[in-house]
């Protein structure tokens, strides 16, 4: 139980990390969609076609990926106030590169290196927020609000990009992070506290390297076959190195005594559940982003505000389940409903090609699904691995990323209209496939009498304990 003095500060302190905290995360979510509602003016501007666009945004999400279990894991050694305050010095630094890039290459490395500075911040943002908020009962509604910020930055992405793309042009995208990561980074050095650091060791260098060449190889994998095919020589090389050091990482992560991902965590099966999850929810998120950004561009004759304005209900509705999430019961029921939901959303578009709507409906099914596992796979964990389970979740997230839209972003080369309703039934498929993840958190029956749904205070109480016993 938390001390009264522990209490008293985090009341004290608290509300102005969540604040910072939710900025980090925000400017992160904020920039991977609203670069695609961009894809198309930048291709214009900068040449490459639909795979130069698929490398602007797949850059920034292969590194994110595979540096962000050891940035969660720097955080809880070092402690996560002073990496977190480094990324946004880095993620600030790495968007006037981008603004400023004067070809397509060079904007392709600057996102690489926001994709650094995002894999700091991300689980170090989420590190402050739990150690902030000891209380199982207000860390639950310091996480929702989190997701909450994130997940609106998220959806409102297309919408300001479009704003920005349609005013001021496409460098203004990157431009505006300078001041929201001024802002952080002063936030951040005047208000929030520094978590507890575990002790430094040294850095899983073999795993690192091992994980960042299996996601960059499946990333030039899938984006090349749309346009060679996927039975193009170079295309079956490039899958079967990303199985090779997908091999490689496993075997380096069972072995080393400092492990980027302790595998002991995956016998936990809500942990594991969670982290799935994460990885396929973003996959169709992410996807249907990219797709529905260039189907509205370039099939249906949208301005890039147009089209930014097409997702300005997905915002609202994101935004809604999010706070939403926590009133539902438990985490089984909340995530089944926004399973369903999204499923609906999906099948709406596909036989009334009502994307405004559709995507709306199935954005509201994403915004109850995130927050609810998010907190499950927290409460599986004990408070000093927080930060690696953070990084855990968000690798898995930016690795789907990472397929949806290499794999729908090839769907869509091929043909936009039949693309775009490819991704959206695999999108339907990913949904079930959720929706049966979610069975490791049905309430359990005890004592022959029916189950019951727990209040968030009570969920993560018992989810601390059963972490405790195993």
């Amino acid at each position: 139980m938390p001390s009264v003095d522990g209490m008293s500060t985090s009341l004290r302190t608290g509300p102005w990390t969540l604040v910072a905290a939710s900025l980090g995360f925000g400017v992160v979510q904020l920039d991977v969609t609203a670069v695609n509602v961009a894809v198309e003016p930048i291709g214009r501007a900068l040449g490459g076609g639909v795979a130069g666009g698929q490398w602007v945004v797949d850059a920034y999400t292969v590194t994110f990926a595979a540096l962000i279990l050891t940035a969660g894991a720097l955080g809880d050694r070092l402690g996560a106030r002073r990496l977190f305050a480094g990324g946004f010095v880095l993620f600030t630094l790495a968007s006037v590169a981008c603004g400023m890039a004067p070809g397509l290459g060079t904007l392709i490395a600057a996102r690489a290196v926001q994709g650094i500075g995002a894999a700091v911040l991300v689980p170090c943002s989420l590190a402050l927020v739990a150690h902030a908020h000891p209380a199982p009962a207000a860390r639950a509604r310091a996480v929702g609000i989190w997701a909450a910020g994130a997940s609106v930055a998220l959806s409102a992405g297309p919408l300001l990009g479009g704003l920005l793309v349609q005013v001021a042009g496409w460098r203004t995208l990157f431009l505006i992070n300078v001041p929201l990561g001024i802002a952080g980074l002063l936030l951040t050095a005047r208000r929030v506290r520094e978590t507890p650091a575990s002790g430094a060791r040294g850095v899983d260098l073999s795993g690192q390297a091992a994980a960042a060449t299996a996601l960059a190889a499946l990333a030039g994998a899938t984006i090349l076959g749309g346009a060679a095919g996927f039975a193009a020589p170079a295309v079956l090389c490039l899958y079967g190195l990303a199985v090779l050091a997908g091999i490689a990482f496993v075997v380096v992560e069972t072995r080393t005594p400092a492990p980027m991902l302790p595998p002991a965590l995956f016998r936990r099966p809500v942990f594991a559940a969670a982290s799935a999850m994460g990885l396929l929810v973003n996959v169709a998120f992410y996807g249907l982003i990219f797709v529905i950004g260039l189907y509205l561009q370039q099939v249906l004759g949208r301005s890039p505000l147009v089209t930014g304005l097409a997702f300005a209900p997905t915002t609202v509705a994101v935004g809604f389940a999010n706070l939403l999430a926590a009133r539902l019961g438990g985490p089984h029921r909340t995530i089944v409903v926004g399973s369903a939901l999204l499923a609906a959303g999906c099948l709406t578009v596909i036989a009334t090609d009502a994307v405004v709507v559709g995507l709306a409906v199935a954005g509201f099914g994403l915004g109850l699904v995130v927050p609810a596992m998010t907190a499950a796979l927290l409460g599986s964990v004990e408070p000093a691995r927080s930060g690696v389970a953070a990084g855990t979740l968000n690798t898995a997230r930016q690795a789907g990323s990472v397929l949806g839209v290499g794999l729908f972003g090839a769907l869509a080369a091929r043909g936009l209209h039949t693309g775009l309703h490819a991704a959206l039934l695999i999108s339907v498929a990913i949904a079930v496939a959720v929706a049966g993840l979610a069975l490791p958190l049905r309430p359990k029956i005890s004592d022959g009498r029916p189950p019951r749904v727990r209040s968030s205070r009570g969920r993560a109480v018992a989810a601390r304990r059963r972490s405790a016993a195993g």
